[in-house]
């Protein structure tokens, strides 16, 4: 896809960086583009008219810039469209936020045109690794990046210096002094010095002052007044010293002032100094850059082994049936062949049931709620969990308050969520409960639906404030710490709540789930 064919939407509470993206993508050619002061106004604009793309800053007031992006994720309309952040967040943690909510490409501030079109490119043309480069002789140190077992190694290449002076033996020293560290642009005249930096910016600028038909004063004087180039660093270097010719430079923005008299060396430390901030920057937006490249190979591994997961368990399924057909097999062998294709089946669901959560968490899941038998579940799981924990000798019940002869009361919300929800707790609850006690699952006839599970033992002192907490376990061998953290998203999906109490005193501990209830619509009179 060409840029300079999308429509762009940016998104910017200051005015003057909303003047520095829009001049950037203008200078890339790119016409349309529309501009929106904070979160809440561009999810308006989105949401009335057509964009391709969404660039955004990530602190502003009204709406942040990850609320915008969890709010275009969760709308259907708007779930696909890409997502750059601007930001200068430095928090890895936060960065892991703004990656697990669904953002496209992330570009850190400050940035130049260049920066800007790179991460546009790999948006449009996303690489599922990036490309092996050769790693220059005085290149910056390796970058990497680790993310659940995957390392991404990433090579700053050497940061860019343009040098400009009129004189052929200054310009011709400053490269030699320069070029075996960093890469060396040079320019002899203002006018091509204003050229390669509006086009081809680099890292820094080395300028002298005193050049015949625009010197380094109205060079730098109109690098200020574009957007694009407004934040270049300068550094004069000349034959002017005096305080005057100084203070006229600082004036206008130099980061540095140094006589060409000086010592190479103090010149080569002071520019080395800055450069080291600047590859700081360089290196923060590789960072995130490989750490992009790390969620996008997980996620298509994630979706790949789902893909051939449900496959392969879909055959099993099918040879079973076929199997099950023959009558010739002994009755027993047909019970047996039963339970397989229940665990299959049952398998299915569950990586059904993986990205089900994964858009739970990303916010893009849907509930279409129907009317759900939760007795019915309840009793199929009991049934399963007595066989899976007779070692322990748990006496597993269901009780309800519904009186006899009259219909069980049905949750309003999905099947195959509430099936994983209550797996999930009363497996928690079988596993924590010691061996010869109860586990007593209680359904609640009102409204909201109540279900209570209780069982004997007591959650550890140090757990209890982040029981639902994604990765929170504790005693437990082999215990991942998702099983509570699941079954707390399944319910909140569901539009209801889970609680957990635990007592010293009785040594028990109880969850509660609160679910909709399915009202049964009254049937229309025939007469």
């Amino acid at each position: 896809m060409n840029l300079h064919q999308l429509n762009y939407l940016v998104v910017e509470d200051m005015e003057l960086m909303r003047a520095v993206t829009v001049n950037q993508l203008r200078g890339m050619g790119c016409e349309k583009i529309k501009v929106a002061r904070h979160g809440a106004e561009a999810l308006d604009m989105l949401r009335q008219g057509k964009f391709d793309v969404v660039l955004s800053d990530w602190n502003m007031p009204v709406m942040s810039g990850l609320d915008l992006l969890k709010a275009i994720r969760a709308d259907a309309k708007l779930a696909h469209l890409p997502f750059l952040m601007i930001t200068a967040e430095a928090e890895r943690q936060r960065i892991e936020m703004v990656i697990a909510a669904g953002v496209n490409g992330l570009l850190v501030k400050p940035y130049n045109a260049g920066s800007l079109m790179a991460r546009l490119e790999r948006i449009f043309k996303p690489q599922t690794r990036p490309i092996p480069i050769p790693i220059p002789k005085h290149a910056a140190p390796l970058l990497k990046t680790e993310t659940d077992g995957l390392e991404l190694e990433t090579v700053l290449s050497p940061s860019r210096i343009l040098v400009v002076d009129d004189y052929p033996v200054s310009l011709k020293l400053l490269e030699k002094l320069f070029k075996d560290e960093y890469q060396v642009l040079t320019a002899v005249d203002g006018q091509t010095a204003l050229t390669i930096c509006q086009s081809n910016p680099p890292d820094l600028v080395l300028m002298d002052v005193l050049m015949p038909g625009m010197d380094g004063f109205e060079v730098v004087r109109r690098l200020r007044e574009q957007p694009a180039t407004a934040q270049m660093p300068v550094i004069f270097v000349t034959g002017l010293a005096d305080d005057d010719a100084r203070l006229k430079g600082m004036e206008l923005g130099a980061v540095d002032f140094v006589s060409k008299t000086s010592d190479p060396k103090a010149l080569r430390a002071r520019v080395r100094n800055f450069i080291q901030f600047v590859d700081m920057r360089r290196k923060l937006q590789a960072d995130y850059d490989a750490m992009l490249d790390v969620a996008r190979v997980r996620q298509d591994a994630d979706n790949i082994s789902r893909h051939d997961l449900k496959g392969a368990l879909a055959g099993i399924v099918g040879m079973v049936q076929t199997l099950t057909d023959d009558n010739t097999l002994d009755p027993k062998h047909v019970a047996q062949l039963r339970l397989v294709q229940q665990t299959a089946e049952q398998a299915m669901n569950m990586v059904n049931l993986a990205g089900e959560l994964y858009k739970i968490e990303m916010g893009q899941f849907k509930l279409k709620a129907v009317a759900v038998n939760v007795s019915e579940i309840l009793h199929r799981i009991v049934d399963l969990f007595r066989s899976t924990f007779s070692d322990k000798r748990l006496t597993i019940e269901v009780d309800t308050d519904t009186p006899v002869g009259t219909e069980s009361p049905q949750v309003l919300g999905d099947v195959m969520l509430c099936f994983s929800l209550f797996q999930n707790l009363l497996k928690n609850a079988c596993e924590a409960a010691p061996t010869d006690t109860r586990v007593v699952v209680t359904l609640k006839d009102e409204t909201p639906l109540r279900i209570v599970m209780t069982n004997n033992g007591v959650v550890p002192v140090e757990l209890r404030g982040r029981f639902f907490e994604k990765f929170a376990t504790s005693g437990k061998a082999g215990g991942s710490g998702i099983g509570t953290y699941s079954a707390q998203m399944l319910v909140k999906a569901q539009n209801g709540s889970l609680t957990m109490t635990t007592s010293d005193e009785q040594n028990s501990t109880t969850l509660i789930v609160t679910l909709p209830r399915h009202t049964f619509e009254p049937t229309p009179s025939t007469y």
